[in-house]
């Protein structure tokens, strides 16, 4: 028993770990990836050596579409399985010039299967188990589309999305995972499917949440009996009697039952069945081997027996099964999973490669388990690299026989490999859980942790060295590229584009686009006046087809403040230089993006002008009409008006903290679609509901820019920062100490708070500060509509509106200088306290809030 034990743990080191990598096919050369791992071809060398290998390859500035020079090849990997997250890491570490790395994912946070199981058992939180791609994509200076694939023209090498316009590709990996097969009636309406596995923890939860908040019995059936659905049964069932013995509740409230059509984890040795057996029978949870189920409806589960089974809650975890598109794309498939190569490539589309679970490996046959995914992830960089390089691809032979470490629920492990068996409810099983957990999270350390971007010394003149520090860093490399209209993008491709898009138009435009004049015409309706406004900047994410949508949002953001109507657009656009093929995709993808909103809100694109440069960038300039009556302007509060916010702030902190991966993917896509939120409909609610005052809130942040309304209405206001909406993630990477670069320029403000000193600790403060991209809108409502007009704001999809301050006459009682005007209350600092003071507000020059701002006159006097 002593020998077999340590025969098994002589197995757990040399078999489980996640990141073990084989040697090539014999003949074959290591690629230079290759050669940063150890000989003995199992782990990476340590994070000192990774951050010297980083610190030689790494960008001095993070977020571009490419760092070493014109994009030349676009890889895209799409999915973001266990192989991918190497893929990319790798090729963050090891970068091939020239190749864009594109990964399109429809989860930004992908789940590690092998710590779902302790997850739902309530051993993991939900961060620990996730890899979170976004860090991870920054951290290698790769672009992340967050979409979903639906289809692969690879005739004419185009990927199509399901949001979006299709992106080329010159190589492209899938690493999508599975569905489970749902082919009995039923199961897609009836049943709680495992997999995708990103969507289960979510439904879990739920689940569980139901159970503690019901009186009755909860019955709930696992459906399979693989080595999936034997984990999840014992986790679920052990999670949810430590949750109902936490909440003082009987254990009886829950039922639990496996249902399987075969045997009991076919694949595995008998003794491993066995084992398993005698747990399900000391837990109390029915085992129903050789009777699979033929029907599901609501609230019973009918077997092929005819036995019917009370069922709660159905839990899906069937035998695997490919998403639907991969056939449908021509791609050659095995039962629907794509058939590829020992190399890892489809056997009919070149520069199609595919691993994990939605790939089919010619002459090598494997379980659909997470470690062949995991250990097909060296191979498959190894042979995108040669691909793209137009090297021969090296042959990939998938081990036969792995090493399974099954946990029971508790933190108890079987081992089970081969003929061999061991653990269980045991002291060695308790010992076998310590191994799998020091592995999975080992494996998860690669992909959580990264090491630090250290950006290289950039070469420079001696004149320059002898000019000091200072002039070395204004110095940047620039390219032998012509200017003036040298610099405009070739009349073939901006036809193409311009060809591809579907341009919205307005009635009001006499002359646009359409037509092949210099400038745009565009007509007044009688009795309104025309409102115009201009924005411009460089891309802050490495998706043109987002940035579009958000510079285009920014730009009509003060149109729509005034409480005008966008009638027509000019655009400016730049993109980065490049071949003429990567010109042409990025300039259509962006202007798609912004032609996207313009058509959602009605606003005609009349024309615009287009260039090369250094960076992505983007701007407008906003033509829009409005009714003099109901023009909102800065300076048209009233005292005791209600301060409306209608959209969530942080967007500054959040951004500085992506570009030097440290915030979570969640939040930046959280940040992402409210920022993407056009406020038209938003400026037509607090019009209709008599809003006297209103700006967007953007650059300044939000101190700023309320200032500047209460300088423009010489009034004062109280800011409550306990009301404040606030993106996810904020707070947290003001805890790193992480802000925006204007942040400072903005804080020179803090002159206008009246009672600073007792409020700047409230770690909210910093976020007035915040500089906002496509922020909401700031108003200000009477005070008996001001509720009406949230809820219908609410109503209309600006979730987060609510009230954040009120207007007043006088400067704030505590005031000590006359350009004192906001007072900003906490739950421990309520402006009641002291109240308003006996001096009025004075009208004062607003020229601009970055430098100077709000200057007031010296002389502090009383009406």
């Amino acid at each position: 028993r002593g020998r077999q034990a340590r025969a098994c743990m002589s197995l757990v080191v040399a078999l489980s770990a996640p990141f073990a990598v084989f040697s090539p096919a014999r003949g074959s050369r290591l690629s230079g990836s290759r050669r940063l791992l150890r000989g003995n071809g199992s782990r990476i060398r340590s994070a000192s050596f990774r951050r010297r290998i980083l610190s030689a390859s790494s960008s001095a500035e993070m977020g571009k579409m490419t760092d070493d020079g014109p994009v030349v090849k676009d890889l895209v990997l799409i999915g973001g399985g266990h192989s991918h997250v190497y893929v990319l890491k790798m090729f963050g570490m090891n970068k091939l010039p020239g190749v864009r790395v594109t990964l399109v994912a429809k989860e930004v946070n992908t789940p590690y299967s092998g710590m779902l199981p302790g997850h739902i058992a309530g051993h993991y939180t939900w961060d620990e188990c996730h890899v979170d791609l976004r860090p991870l994509c920054t951290f290698a200076g790769h672009r992340l589309i967050h979409d979903e694939a639906v289809s692969i023209d690879y005739k004419n090498k185009r990927i199509v999305l399901k949001n979006r316009p299709p992106i080329p590709y010159d190589a492209v990996s899938i690493d999508i995972g599975i569905t489970p097969a749902a082919s009995v009636a039923g199961a897609l309406d009836f049943t709680t499917p495992v997999k995708p596995i990103y969507g289960f923890g979510a439904r879990w939860e739920a689940l569980l949440e139901r159970v503690l908040t019901t009186e009755t019995q909860t019955r709930v059936v696992v459906v399979g009996g693989g080595a999936g659905g034997v984990e999840l049964a014992l986790a679920m069932q052990h999670r949810m009697l430590s949750e109902l013995q936490k909440a003082g509740q009987p254990s009886d409230r829950a039922e639990f039952k496996l249902v399987t059509r075969g045997e009991l984890m076919p694949t595995h040795p008998a003794a491993t069945r066995a084992t398993f057996r005698d747990i399900f029978a000391s837990r109390g949870i029915e085992l129903v081997e050789g009777n699979g189920v033929e029907t599901v409806s609501k609230g019973t589960v009918e077997l092929s027996s005819g036995r019917k089974i009370p069922a709660d809650e159905c839990i899906w975890c069937t035998q695997a099964a490919p998403q639907p598109w991969l056939a449908e794309s021509g791609l050659d498939v095995d039962n629907g999973f794509v058939k590829v190569s020992p190399t890892l490539q489809s056997t009919n589309a070149s520069g199609v490669f595919a691993a994990g679970d939605c790939a089919s490996v010619v002459g090598h046959p494997r379980p659909k388990a997470g470690v062949f995914a995991v250990r097909q992830g060296p191979p498959l960089h190894d042979n995108l690299r040669r691909y793209l390089l137009g090297e021969a691809l090296v042959d990939f032979t998938p081990q036969k026989t792995f090493l399974g470490l099954i946990s029971t629920g508790s933190k108890h492990a079987i081992a089970s490999w081969g003929s061999l068996s061991l653990g269980g409810a045991t002291s060695t099983g308790a010992m076998l859980w310590n191994w799998k957990d020091k592995i999975d999270k080992k494996w998860m350390k690669m992909y959580q942790e990264m090491p630090e971007m250290t950006a290289p010394e950039p070469e420079v003149a001696a004149v320059a060295l002898a000019a000091g520090p200072a002039t070395i860093a204004a110095l940047r490399a620039v390219p032998m590229r012509c200017g003036g209209c040298g610099a405009k993008v070739g009349a073939s491709v901006l036809s193409r584009v311009m060809a591809r898009l579907d341009i919205p138009t307005h009635p009001s435009v006499d002359i646009g686009l359409d037509q092949p004049d210099d400038a745009a015409v565009i007509t007044v309706p009688p009795g309104k006046v025309s409102v115009q406004t201009v924005d411009f900047f460089r891309s802050f994410v490495d998706d043109p087809y987002i940035f579009g949508q958000v510079a285009v949002v920014h730009a009509l953001g003060d149109c729509w403040a005034m409480g005008a109507e966008p009638h027509a657009v000019l655009a400016i656009a730049q993109v980065p230089y490049g071949l003429e093929p990567q010109v042409e995709e990025t300039l259509y993808q962006m202007m798609a993006g912004a032609t996207k909103v313009l058509a959602e809100v009605g606003c005609a694109l009349a024309g615009g002008h287009s260039c090369e440069g250094k960076e992505l960038a983007l701007g407008f300039s906003v033509h829009g009409v409005a009714e003099r009556k109901s023009l909102m302007k800065k300076g048209g509060m009233k005292p005791g008006q209600v301060l409306i916010l209608t959209k969530p702030i942080g967007t500054g902190t959040l951004f500085a903290a992506d570009m030097r991966a440290k915030a979570e993917g969640r939040w930046v896509s959280a940040a992402l679609t409210s920022m993407c939120q056009p406020s038209a409909a938003g400026a037509e609610i607090l019009v209709k509901h008599g809003a006297t005052s209103c700006t967007d809130v953007t650059g300044f942040g939000l101190l700023g820019h309320l200032v500047e309304m209460c300088k423009g209405s010489n009034l004062s206001a109280v800011l409550d920062l306990d009301k404040l909406p606030i993106l996810d993630g904020a707070e947290e990477c003001l805890k790193l100490g992480i802000t925006s670069s204007l942040q400072p320029a903005n804080v020179r403000l803090s002159r206008a708070v009246a009672n600073q000193d007792e409020v700047s600790g409230n770690p909210r403060y910093p976020l007035i500060y915040d500089p906002q991209t496509a922020g909401g809108l700031l108003a200000a409502v009477d005070k008996d509509k001001a509720e009406a007009c949230i809820q219908a704001l609410r109503e209309a999809g600006y979730s987060t509106t609510c009230r954040i301050g009120e207007t007043f006459s006088n400067l704030p009682a505590v005031a000590t200088a006359p350009e004192q005007l906001v007072y900003v209350q906490d739950a421990e600092h309520q402006f009641a306290s002291s109240g308003e003071g006996k001096i009025r507000v004075k009208a004062v020059t607003v020229d601009n809030c970055d430098t100077g701002a709000c200057e007031a006159p010296s002389k502090f006097t009383s009406s």
